[in-house]
């Protein structure tokens, strides 16, 4: 049975191409565009495997990543940033994050780990 992967980030365009990139390569994938959302969908269905963003609007990835190892320490999570990345990235391998991804990134960097994450 497939993986499957929850993306979380607000940027329509950055999502897509995730999705693609991954289905591609035989994942399940579904998209959030914040926190709160990825919290309802989690809570609904279980997932393989989170992809975060670090800057979002109403929860950012930080609060969520603390709120998702509070309530549901089981998650792998691949947190990834552009804003201040090494600082924001730091942290959240420090709070549990399974690997972290500089934005912009390849397609292959982001399947490369994912691939490390879920072996």
């Amino acid at each position: 049975m497939p993986y499957s992967v929850l993306i979380i980030d607000d940027d329509v365009q950055l999502r897509r191409l995730c999705r693609i990139t991954l289905e591609e390569s035989g994942y399940l994938v579904s998209e959030v565009s914040n926190g709160k959302d990825a919290l309802a969908a989690i809570r609904g269905t279980p997932f393989d495997l989170l992809v975060l963003d670090v800057s979002m609007p109403d929860m950012d990835g930080i609060e969520f990543l603390m709120a998702i190892r509070a309530e549901l320490p089981k998650y792998k999570i691949i947190m990834m940033s552009g804003f201040m990345g090494g600082t924001m990235l730091r942290a959240a391998e420090q709070l549990g994050a399974a690997a972290t991804l500089a934005k912009p990134f390849s397609p292959e960097s982001l399947l490369s780990a994912v691939d490390q994450v879920l072996a």
